[in-house]
């Protein structure tokens, strides 16, 4: 009797303590794991973990923090390295395994560190006027190699690493500007010279913003100036030293033994914003080239056998090929068999298997690559996303997503899989996760299209539920359960009461170049097809209400979402973020413009382009949009830029129809991934609440 009533209260105790649903500021309690190092002695790893935390300096606000982890594969035990505010990145060992350098945030200026393992405090070896990132030490240990940029104004003016005054090859594009190193007096009143010294210094004190080049947006603000990357080697206890000439932009150096390989643009005396293709090159030598091609990702073999690159087509749309090249014999090329994004390359110790993450369909797996065989094997699922790895004596270690948890490190060994960290585990263990089920179907050009249902939290045999149609972005992006970026707002509309439905249209990435390329000239009819069947399908379950139908989506997404509801008036409500509504003044305004004449063929002044681009314009169809439309833009993004979200809000006021505009201060395109965090929570409050007006949620 008294083992039944011990049941019954214990059944008791659980019926009163259900698990909790997904709140919207569970958003501040998810860390993230960074990509894990192991040492060079194979014992232990270093891994980074980004927290949100309550912000010393602002009230009822958030910042992130990034700091520095030590683990143990043998013991099983991880301690914190670094505290207090100041985040650090980019971790390296030295190879002996005794030390770690990293960069560590100092507002605009951060520095290279060392923490010495044997004891004390990180110490800063560089103390520049400018910001640094990425050290890497040298073979010996006894230097660091690092990377930071000069604007060009900055370069041509300065006495310390431009004693010999070099010039750019290139145009300067700008009348005079190399004049201004004669140091005129400034005088608004006196000869020309002067004159142009007095207008220099007005450019100086930010005063005027005078723009002749083709890049001019950054994703917050526009700007006049040339980014030119300079790299660096110190001595512990030494002064830096530059290492290349900053005209020659070098991008994803890997330092050799014997010397530096670069990415080099492929024309030294065209403007750098005009050049798109580039070639491979050892210090002066020209390794590789491919016309009409742009190489990326350099990856040096441990013993400098190989060199492991990314080549991809200067303009168009397509997936990069990974390619091995022999340093030996650089004719010697090996293309590796895989048509899908990579996303992180690693040599093993013995040169003999290139492992790396791709997308593919819905999830970010780990493969190999056999040099002897020139076969590619997968070792994880599609169902999770592997974020950053390294290989260890037995297996893996790798910071890895999914449904089950966002974020967290694991060791792999003989396909057997052990979490190590428990940065989320336990605040997890009280709330009630939805598990998607995913699904697929053939679309109208023959290509399969995955798509994934979740039902609402509280989900109940023979209700009906509101459904929320989410759109992904890119228009190359991919979503599926190893991508991380969604999970909690996933999670907390299926809290809300509402189901949600989520696929990769054609366009997605993860599915090969021809998948990736079925939306050329076709940004929305195509994929709204494919879409709006994954929902079809999903509602042909039986559970969602048909009355109650919503869609949401940013950036490429909000584009859609706005062709969408100009096309048919089935969704109660819509919510459409930071998108591009009007294709040729997205020419002028966005710095993501090159995906005008990449995905339409052309420019707007030429007339078969601009027939398509006015067609593929879902404001080309506003007059048609009666759903009611909630609208988002970060103020600071230019990425697809505001004025587009403005001309679509002003047209549906004029046109009497239920709009509502939402600008987020200081907000840039990154707004709801990497953004502020309470315009994060705003945004996904602001939606919930708009929903809410016109399906029956809670």
């Amino acid at each position: 009797m008294k083992h039944l009533l011990f049941v019954l209260l214990s059944f008791s105790l659980v019926a009163q303590n259900p698990k909790e649903k997904i709140h919207v500021t569970d958003l501040l309690k998810i860390k993230i794991a960074g990509k894990p190092l192991v040492s060079p002695k194979g014992n232990q790893f270093i891994y980074t973990v980004t927290s949100i935390v309550d912000d010393a300096d602002k009230k009822n606000d958030f910042v992130y923090q990034t700091h520095l982890y030590l683990g143990n594969l043998q013991s099983g035990e991880s301690r914190a390295l670094t505290s207090g505010k100041n985040s650090i990145s980019s971790p390296t060992w030295s190879p002996d395994g005794s030390k770690i350098a990293f960069t560590r945030d100092m507002g605009a200026k951060s520095q290279v560190y060392v923490l010495d393992l044997a004891g004390g405090e990180p110490q800063a070896i560089t103390n520049l006027p400018f910001a640094v990132s990425n050290p890497v030490w040298s073979a010996s240990g006894l230097e660091i190699y690092f990377q930071s940029s000069f604007t060009l104004k900055e370069f041509l003016v300065d006495s310390v690493y431009n004693k010999k005054g070099l010039l750019p090859s290139w145009t300067l594009e700008k009348p005079m500007l190399s004049g201004i190193a004669k140091k005129s007096k400034a005088n608004p009143n006196g000869n020309l010279d002067e004159v142009r010294a007095y207008l220099f210094q007005n450019e100086v004190d930010k005063k005027a913003k005078v723009i002749n080049r083709l890049n001019f947006q950054e994703e917050s603000t526009t700007t006049s100036e040339i980014s030119l990357p300079a790299y660096f080697k110190t001595s512990l206890t030494g002064k830096p030293v530059l290492l290349n000439n900053p005209f020659q932009r070098w991008s994803d150096v890997e330092f050799a033994s014997n010397g530096i390989y670069a990415v080099v643009p492929a024309d030294s005396l065209a403007h750098p914003d005009k050049v798109l293709d580039s070639y491979i090159g050892f210090g002066s030598k020209l390794i590789y080239q491919k016309a009409g091609y742009k190489m990326s990702n350099l990856t040096l073999s441990p013993a400098e056998k190989w060199l492991a690159f990314q080549e991809a087509k200067s303009t168009g749309v397509q997936n990069a090929v990974l390619q091995i090249i022999s340093v030996a014999n650089p004719s010697q090329i090996t293309k590796v068999p895989i048509d899908r994004v990579i996303t992180q390359v690693k040599w093993s110790s013995d040169e003999t298997k290139l492992y790396f993450t791709a997308q593919n369909q819905g999830g970010a797996p780990l493969y190999v690559f056999d040099l002897s065989s020139k076969q590619v094997k997968q070792l994880t699922d599609n169902t999770t996303g592997i974020l950053g790895f390294d290989v260890t004596n037995s297996g893996f270690v790798y910071a890895k997503t999914g449904i089950e948890n966002p974020s967290e490190i694991y060791l792999q060994s003989a396909e057997t899989e052990k979490t190590f960290t428990s940065i989320n585990t336990g605040w997890l263990a009280s709330k009630s996760i939805v598990r998607p089920d995913k699904h697929s179907f053939t679309n109208s050009k023959g290509q399969k299209v995955d798509y994934w249902v979740m039902k609402p939290t509280d989900f109940e045999a023979g209700k009906k539920y509101p459904v929320v149609l989410n759109i992904h972005g890119g228009p190359s992006a991919m979503w599926g359960t190893g991508e991380a970026s969604m999970w909690h707002e996933f999670q907390y509309y299926a809290a809300k009461g509402m189901g949600v439905v989520y696929a990769n249209p054609r366009g997605s990435g993860g599915y090969g170049s021809e998948f990736l390329a079925a939306n050329v000239k076709d940004w929305g009819a195509g994929p709204t097809s494919d879409v709006l069947k994954a929902l079809d399908l999903a509602i042909a379950e039986g559970w969602a209400d048909t009355t109650q139908q919503a869609v949401t989506g940013g950036s490429y997404a909000g584009y859609l979402v706005s062709w969408i509801v100009g096309h048919t008036n089935r969704f109660k409500v819509a919510c459409a973020q930071r998108g591009v509504y009007e294709l040729s003044t997205f020419m002028g305004e966005g710095n993501a413009w090159r995906l005008v004449p990449n995905y339409f063929g052309g420019y707007p002044w030429e007339k078969a382009t601009k027939t398509i681009l006015e067609r593929e314009s879902p404001y080309s169809y506003v007059q048609n949009i009666k759903t009611p439309l909630l609208i988002f833009h970060g103020e600071n993004d230019l990425r697809t830029g505001v004025i587009q979200s403005e001309m679509l809000y002003k047209s549906l006021k004029v046109l009497g129809r239920d709009v509502e505009y939402v600008r987020h201060p200081g907000g840039t395109h990154e707004l709801t991934r990497s953004g502020n965090n309470r315009q994060r929570i705003d945004q996904m409050l602001r939606t919930y609440e708009f929903f809410a007006r016109y399906l029956k949620i809670q």
